[in-house]
Formats: C-alpha cells, structure tokens, sequence
C-alpha cells in the first residue's frame, strides 16, 4: 500500500481543521455549552459549595464526598472545567458572529432592487391592480408614500417593450438584525465578565506564579508569601472580617483546598457595628461605621457600609456581607452529671479553646468555646394554663405526659407567640482522638408553657444533624441546683435506701410491719432500677425505658398496665421524699405540695430519665458574657463588572429587538400597460403573523388601490 502523499496529508489536515471551526462555530454546540453550564448552575447551587470536607462525608458519605472534590463540585463556579466552558462558549459565540455579521451588514445596506419582476409572483403576500396613471407618476407616488411611512426607499428604473418600468424596493424593521448581533455579543461581554471577575485570573497566578493555598493555622502576619497574592493583582473578591475597635488589611480568598491572601491597599478600622431585628429575631438591619485607613498616603475616611449600601475607595469595593462574633469573652460554669465531680468555672474567648483535666473517665478534653448568641428569639404556641387546685404530688400521671408530649410534635401553631428567651453559649468536647460533639446551651430558664421554666441542654453529633435538648427543671429558686441535688441523691445508696423507708413509712400503717417491708423492698428495686448502673459497654442502662424492659420481661401482658400504674406510683413517691431529703440534708425548707411542685417533680422524672442519655460528663453553664461584634466584608476588585452591565444592556436590547421588531421586504413592480400603469406588489418578513396580514392588505389598498378582500383572496389561493 503506498503512502499518501503531502499534499493528500495537508488536504486531510485542512478537511479536520475546517470541520472542527465549523463545529465551534455552529449554533448547536453553543447551546450544548449552555445547557452545561445551565446544569452546572443548578448543582452549584443546590450543593452548598466551598464548605469543609467534614460536611460532605457527613451528608454524602467518604466515597461521594470524594468525588464531589475530584471534580470540583464543591466549588463549581471556581472549577478548571467550568472556565474551560465559558472560554468555548465565548470561542463559539464570537466565531459565530464572525461568521453571520458581515452577512447581516451587507444585508443591511442591501435593498434587493434586482429582483426579476416574474418572482414576486412566487410570495406568500402579493398583490395585483391596474392604475390609471402612468408608470412614472406611479412609482413616484408609491415612493413617496413608502418613505413617508417610515420606510427605506430605493428605485430601479428598467426598460420594457412598453417603455420604461420601475421596480421599488423598500425596507423596514433593520433593527431586527442589530438585536441578533446585540444579543449574541452579549453573551460574548458576560462570559468575558465573567471569566475576569471568577477566579480564572487567580488560578493563573496559582498556575504560572507558583501561588498554593495555605492550610494550616495560625496569624495571619506568618503565612509565607506564596500563599499571598500582590497588591497589583487585577481581580479578586474575598472576605474580610474586622472587629470592633480593630483594623485588618489583608482579605482571605477561599479555595477547594484551602485559602490565599489578597493584601489590600488600606485597612479598614471598625467603629461601631449596628444591628436591629424583627419581631422574629431575623436582622432588619446590620451596618458598619469604618474608617479607611490608606496605606500609602495615609488618608483616612470615614465611611458607613450597609447592605446593598458599598463603600468604594481605589477601585475596590466592600460590602456589608454579614457579622460575626469578634472575639466575646465569656465565663461559663460546669453542672457534673457524673457522681464525686465538683463544679468549677472556665472563662475564654469565642473562637480559643483550654483544655480539661480528668473530666470523668476522660484523662483530658478540649473545651472550645463556638459560639455566643444573645439574641434567641421562638415561637410559642398559646397553651392551656393548669389549674390551681392543689395536686397530691405522688398522683403524678406520667403516662399522660408522655402522651402530650409526642402529640405536640404533631400539632401545628395556629397562633404565634415570637419570644426573645435570652443568650445562648455554643462550645464543644473534644477528646484525645479528636472526636467532638456540639453543644448549645441556654443561660436562662425557659418557659415552656409545661408549669415549670426548663433549662435547655443541647447536642448534636454532627453540624448537619439538629441539636436534641435535654430539658432541665428550675427549681424555686430559679436554678438548676435543686434539680442536680435530687440527681446526686438519686446516686447515693445510703440517700435513696433513706428516702425508700420515709415512703413506705408513710405509705403503710405502723402496724402493719410486714407490708411496710414488702414496700420498701419493691419501691428499692424501683427506684434502683431507675437509677440504673453502670454498663460494661457504657450504655444507659436506668431510667423509665428499663422500668419499661422489666415490665415486659417479667410481667404478663394482660396485668401489664395495673402493674405498670402502681409502679410508677412507687417511682414517684420514692423520688418526691428523696427531693425532700436532698433539701433537708442542704437546709432548704420541704416542698409544698401544689401545681407548681407537681410540675417541677414530673419534669424532674423526665429529665432524670433522659439525662442517662446525656453523652458528657458535664454541661457548661453560661455566667457572664462581654459581647465584642465583628463585621464580615466582600472586598472585590472586578474590572468585568461594567463589562457584564453592557453585555446586559445589549442582552435587553437584543432580545426585544428580536421579539417586538419584524425584518419586513416590499417589492413593487409599476410597468406600462396602455393609457396606465399596471402594479404587482409582494412582501417577505421573517416571522408570520396576523399583523403581517393586516399590514399588507393595508398596504395594497393604499400603495396600488388594491381591496384589502383582492389581498387576502390571492393570499389563499397560493
């Protein structure tokens, strides 16, 4: 077989270029563009981009977590493919118009005065009549009147064997053609805005510059220069955070795998940062009063930042992004859940952590202080006030309240009840492997409408789970100490064998020893089965569901619910005198019995119970707070933004030129024919509608006298 030659190679070689521009060039693959981008649009924005990675394998698990990473999904509009796109589709698009426009400026200028008299003949719209003036006075008449309609006239004389004809070619609706070029360079102008305003200047710098983002930790003022972008670079949009009474000049760039710094050519010095909020605890307003520190010069100018208000200085604007904590110190105290650990304060600052020494059967943990809210504005539903006759506190009915407590969860507000319930702290445990869980926990008693203010515990395993809250009583004193006295009391074998003999001791006549016994042995083994005991493998093992486990080992079915009734009489008559006990052995006065009790000790049982549950050998209560806030800023260099408002200023024009205005043709032919004249008219359009017909039949009778009834026959008879 013998080879090819050169030029057959060069032939082959220009045959695949050509058919590759072609295809670049073609409106298919520009809409296949955009159909990706579209569809990349949509996953950027239903998948949270630029979150950790902790987040996705929470949510999606190690191996799509991966994946989302390995192709960027995690930051889309960043990605190396998705610039590849706009690039192509700016490519495309311009190729495109370099193939279509110099046809449409040509057509532009073209009238289509030649145009043989026999094809107009072959239009869906045409017309015919006989004037009685001659050609000449004709076709000046048909002029004139065109121009004067806001036509484009154009006359072509011709010789005939009758003498001399005229053909007019008029044409209206150009703009047409100009939306079709003012649409498609508007596509041009926002991707080009768009490719200079995403990161694709930035990637180049990471590319060619040899700049990596930075992952570790620490001051800002040690990262090494790799990791900073210049002064001069040309576009970029990041986030700055300043606190009050402080400056920053340096703005974090967030990358997939990290993050760059943008050094900025001022600082910007937080005064004041204002915040108000609705009913609903939403903000209504946030609002920051900066001063702007110039580097060079050392100017300073006062400015106010709000949202959708930018402050602008040396071509970088700044936004009022959102707020954060700036850095509040806080003083907590911890509530021990675990029996023999003593309460002791900690104080740190939001975002630092301190670590914990022998935290129950943990040699250490790290306590890091998250989150400080002071404003928690909830929805209460109006409920039903209890009554105020006195309630024996030993006829506490837990089965009911176990009821109204799972009905709650379905019933649905009618009514609002919007309350501000006070400040919050936000901390985590870490353990030695890193392991940690979240906690929320509120520093006031809250209302719940339940008789008895609680104390909210929360926690939560992950952040994409929602926080699960233990529910403390307030006791009279509006603390959590009459609760953790009951609690501790609950622990202590010598405490509750006590309490178990004051209940059967009142329980049961003093003459009647044998029965008063038999009490108290059943009522120890209630209430120690309760209490529970410490599991091999570490999990609960007391509280109401081994109450529940027992009566279904040990207890026919049929004699399950008197059994399970006196029981729970027992439990709760056993742990009343117990709370009791703790008070007397603190030197509290008693109980008085009364609704107010009866709500304190069903809570207790509930919380007793749960609290087995709770996964940390103490809570952290919040004391005392000074709150510092801290603005959070955009600062965004973006030379394509006034580039992306002209392209879409050409994409509004373009498109109602395209929609709204009609690319009409009007031909007519004025020959001579005996004394007159003799008139064929014809009209082509890009689109056809009802008001082309009506234009042209309008046409016809005024140009050449021709019926508008004459028009429409002959356009039915084609």
């Amino acid at each position: 077989m013998s080879e090819s030659s050169p030029s057959a190679r060069s032939d082959q070689r220009s045959h695949v270029l050509r058919s590759f521009m072609e295809l670049l060039a073609s409106m298919r693959f520009a809409i296949a563009l955009l159909t990706i981008i579209c569809i990349a649009s949509v996953i950027g924005t239903v998948l949270k981009q630029h979150e950790p990675l902790v987040n996705y394998v929470n949510q999606f698990g190690p191996f799509w977590a991966e994946l989302f990473l390995a192709i960027k999904l995690n930051a889309v509009y960043s990605a190396w493919w998705f610039l590849l796109i706009l690039a192509f589709l700016v490519t495309s698009t311009t190729l495109c118009l370099m193939r279509h426009v110099p046809k449409y400026l040509a057509d532009l200028r073209n009238y289509k005065e030649n145009i043989r008299e026999k094809s107009l003949q072959a239009f869906h719209h045409k017309a015919q009549n006989s004037l009685t003036e001659s050609a000449d006075a004709a076709a000046q008449r048909i002029g004139g009147m065109l121009a004067r309609g806001g036509w484009k006239v154009k006359l072509q004389e011709r010789d005939t064997a009758d003498g001399k004809g005229y053909m007019l070619a008029a044409k209206a609706g150009a703009a047409n053609k100009i939306g079709y070029i003012a649409a498609h360079s508007a596509i041009v102008l926002i991707c080009l805005g768009g490719l200079l305003d995403g990161d694709m200047v930035v990637r180049a710098q990471m590319w060619f510059g040899g700049k990596t983002p930075y992952t570790g930790a620490g001051r800002i003022s040690d990262v090494p220069a790799q990791h900073r972008l210049s002064l001069n670079n040309p576009t970029f949009r990041g986030n700055l955070m300043v606190a009050e009474g402080t400056q920053a000049g340096t703005a974090i760039l967030s990358q997939s795998d990290g993050v760059l710094l943008q050094e900025l050519p001022f600082a910007v010095e937080l005064k004041k940062f204002i915040v108000e909020y609705y009913s609903t605890g939403m903000p209504k307003l946030f609002a920051s009063e900066v001063v702007i520190h110039d580097r060079e010069t050392g100017e300073q100018l006062e400015k106010r930042i709000e949202v959708n208000h930018p402050a602008s200085y040396k071509g970088i604007e700044i936004y009022q992004s959102s707020f954060d904590d700036g850095g509040s110190s806080v003083k907590l105290r911890s509530v021990p859940f675990v029996a023999g650990s003593k309460p002791f304060g900690v104080e740190g600052i939001i975002g630092s952590s301190t670590q914990l020494e022998q935290v129950g059967a943990a040699k250490q943990m790290a306590l890091e202080f998250t989150e400080l809210r002071t404003i928690n504005v909830e929805n209460f539903a109006a409920r039903k006030k209890a009554g105020d006759a006195a309630v024996d506190v030993r006829k506490v009915d837990l089965r009911s309240s176990i009821e109204s407590r799972l009905g709650a969860g379905h019933k649905t507000a009618t009514e609002k009840e919007l309350r501000n319930v006070g400040p919050s702290i936000g901390y985590k445990l870490r353990d030695a492997s890193g392991q940690a869980r979240e906690y929320q926990n509120y520093m006031l008693p809250v209302d719940m409408g339940e008789g008895v203010p609680v104390f909210l515990l929360g926690v939560r395993e992950t952040p994409a789970e929602p926080f699960r809250f233990l529910r403390v009583p307030a006791d009279d004193q509006g603390s959590m100490d009459g609760f953790m006295r009951l609690r501790a009391a609950l622990q202590d074998p010598a405490m509750l064998k006590e309490a178990v003999q004051r209940y059967a001791r009142q329980a049961v006549a003093t003459d009647r020893a044998d029965l008063r016994d038999a009490l108290a042995q059943s009522a120890l083994r209630a209430v120690t089965l309760f209490a529970g005991t410490p599991a091999a493998d570490g999990k609960p093992n007391g509280g109401l569901q081994a109450i529940s486990q027992f009566m279904e080992a040990s207890v026919p079915e049929s004699e399950r619910d008197r059994a399970s009734e006196v029981l729970i009489r027992i439990l709760n008559g056993v742990l009343f005198d117990l709370a009791q006990l703790s008070r007397e052995k603190a030197g509290l006065k008693p109980l008085e019995p009364g609704e107010q009790t009866l709500s304190f000790m069903t809570q207790a049982v509930f919380s007793l119970s749960d609290a087995q549950f709770y996964p940390a050998p103490m809570a952290f209560m919040l004391e005392d707070f000074k709150q510092v806030q801290a603005s959070v800023f955009q600062v965004a260099r973006a030379p394509g933004k006034n580039v992306v408002y002209l392209g879409c200023f050409f994409l509004i024009l373009g498109v109602f030129a395209m929609l709204y205005v009609r690319d009409r043709r009007l031909w007519v032919w004025v020959a001579p024919a005996g004394q007159g004249s003799q008139a064929t008219m014809a009209l082509s359009t890009n689109r056809k509608t009802m008001d082309t017909d009506r234009e042209f039949a309008q046409l016809a009778e005024k140009l050449i006298a021709a019926p508008a009834a004459t028009a429409n026959a002959t356009e039915r008879s084609v």
